[in-house]
């Protein structure tokens, strides 16, 4: 064989393995939304640069627990979960500066309390009247004055 053959059949080989990746990530995506309560979320990983560090994805709650999803990746489970009774809303803001280019239009950022600290998603106004509900309903005998 001679180099360019070499060199076409590696393209093809890299082109195929696009198309792969790609189709990899659209049947996770539906395997993730097949359960139910999926919605558009961003995360951000890190909070000490200021209007840095978004990462786009999807949430999902599953019973007592909000999972979240990276967008681009063909891991099939969550990169972080939290739990219902350690998250608490503590307010809500429209994105500024360079977050308004990395978030989804339209999406509002959204400040929650942890134990491990201060956690910022960004979702659409919809979404976050859907997570102030899951949020509120927890089931009876929770502690509510230990969550303020």
């Amino acid at each position: 064989m001679t180099w360019w053959e070499w060199l076409l059949q590696f393209c093809g080989l890299m082109l195929l393995l696009a198309v792969a990746a790609v189709l990899g990530m659209v049947l996770r995506r539906r395997l993730l939304a097949r359960h139910g309560g999926t919605f558009e979320l961003s995360h951000r990983l890190r909070p000490e640069q200021s209007g840095r560090g978004w990462v786009l994805g999807l949430g999902r709650y599953s019973g007592e627990r909000l999972e979240w999803f990276r967008i681009f990746t063909l891991w099939p489970g969550p990169k972080v979960v939290w739990e219902r009774d350690q998250l608490s809303y503590d307010g809500r803001r429209e994105p500024m500066g360079a977050e308004q280019a990395s978030l989804y239009p339209d999406h509002l950022v959204i400040r929650c309390g942890s134990p491990d600290g201060e956690v910022e998603f960004a979702m659409s106004a919809a979404s976050l009247m859907g997570f102030q509900a899951w949020l509120e309903a927890r089931p009876p005998g929770t502690d509510w004055n230990r969550l303020a």
